[in-house]
């Protein structure tokens, strides 16, 4: 039986071009170019971590994350680093504060190319006359 490429009970839905892929903190299905690819390495310290791979060419099993704060906060909560990457929960106190600090930064990057006042985009006219 083959199956259908658009689905009567979901009209609405528009395929993504490339590969598709879900994040663990929303469980929202994204093309794998928006997400964030993580694996699991060592931290700073030497201890297991979940490590940020913004190039997708790390080795090994991969999960993936919506590169927002939100999503990331999501995800330690429900505890997904440690599930998606399959690291057994007594590993030492599974770490995902690398993704955290990486998130962080791009997020200040982001919003810092946004508010940039020289853009004429991005201006506040409200006081210009």
């Amino acid at each position: 039986m083959a199956r259908r490429l658009n689905s009567p009970a979901r009209p609405d839905v528009v395929p993504v071009p490339g590969p598709v892929r879900t994040c663990i903190g929303c469980r929202e299905r994204a093309a794998a170019s928006e997400l964030l690819r993580v694996t699991a390495g060592s931290g700073p310290d030497g201890l297991p971590a979940a490590v940020p791979d913004p190039d997708g060419t790390a080795p090994g099993r991969g999960a993936h994350l919506h590169p927002t704060t939100g999503c990331y906060d999501l995800a330690v909560r429900r505890k997904a680093f440690s599930r998606a990457l399959r690291i057994a929960p007594g590993a030492g106190g599974f770490s995902s504060v690398p993704v955290g600090e990486y998130v962080e930064a791009t997020a200040s990057v982001a919003t810092t190319a946004r508010t940039d006042p020289t853009d004429p985009v991005n201006r506040d006219w409200s006081n210009s006359s």
